[in-house]
C-alpha cells in the first residue's frame, strides 16, 4: 500500500488522473449529445413523411377539385354553344319576319285608334315608333314578357271601349 501512496503522491500520477476523469466525462456527454442528435434526426425524419403525406394528400384533392371543374367547364361551354344553335335555329324559321311585321303592325293600329285625325303622317309616325319598340323588346326583359303574355307589350293599348266596338263598315249605296 506504501506503492500506491508513492505513486499517489507524484505529480505526473495526479495530472494522468485528472486528464482521464476529464476524458470519461467528455466521452459520456459525447455518447449522450450523440443519442439526442440521432432521435431529433428520426422525429425529423418521421415529421417530414408526416408532411409529405400531407401534401400528397392535398395535392391530390386539389387535382380533383380541377379536374371537376374543367369537366364542368366543358360541359358549360358544349351547353352554351347547344343552346347558341338552337336560338340561331329558331330565330331563322319561316314566318318569324312574317310574324314580327304582324306585331309591328298590330302595336302601330292601337297606337293609329287613339291618334285618328291625319291617319297618314300618324301612321308612319306610330309604324315607326312600333318598330323601334319591337328591336329594343327582342332584348331583355320586354322580350320575356312578350312571350310569357303575348297580349302585353311595345306600344299602349287601346281602351277597353274601344277594342269592344266593332269596325265601322262601309254603307253600300244603290246609286
Amino acid at each position: 500500500m506504501d506503492a500506491l501512496w508513492q505513486l499517489l503522491n507524484n505529480p505526473f500520477s495526479w495530472g494522468l488522473l485528472l486528464g482521464l476523469l476529464l476524458a470519461a466525462f467528455l466521452w459520456k456527454s459525447g455518447l449522450t449529445a450523440r443519442g439526442h442528435l440521432k432521435r431529433e434526426a428520426r422525429r425529423l425524419q418521421d415529421e417530414g413523411r408526416e408532411l409529405q403525406g400531407h401534401l400528397n394528400t392535398q395535392l391530390k384533392l386539389n387535382a380533383r377539385g380541377t379536374e371537376e371543374l374543367q369537366k364542368e367547364l366543358a360541359e358549360l361551354r358544349v351547353q352554351n354553344e347547344n343552346l347558341r344553335i338552337n336560338v340561331a335555329t329558331l330565330q331563322s324559321k319561316p314566318g318569324r319576319a312574317e310574324q314580327r311585321q304582324f306585331q309591328i303592325t298590330e302595336a302601330a293600329l292601337r297606337g293609329m285608334r287613339e291618334q285618328a285625325p291625319g291617319f297618314a303622317p300618324a301612321w308612319e309616325q306610330v309604324l315607326r315608333t312600333a318598330e323601334s319598340e319591337h328591336e329594343k323588346a327582342e332584348g331583355g326583359f320586354k322580350k320575356l314578357v312578350k312571350k310569357v303574355i303575348p297580349g302585353i307589350g311595345g306600344s299602349p293599348a287601346a281602351p277597353a271601349s274601344e277594342a269592344a266596338q266593332p269596325l265601322p263598315e262601309k254603307e253600300e249605296s244603290d246609286s
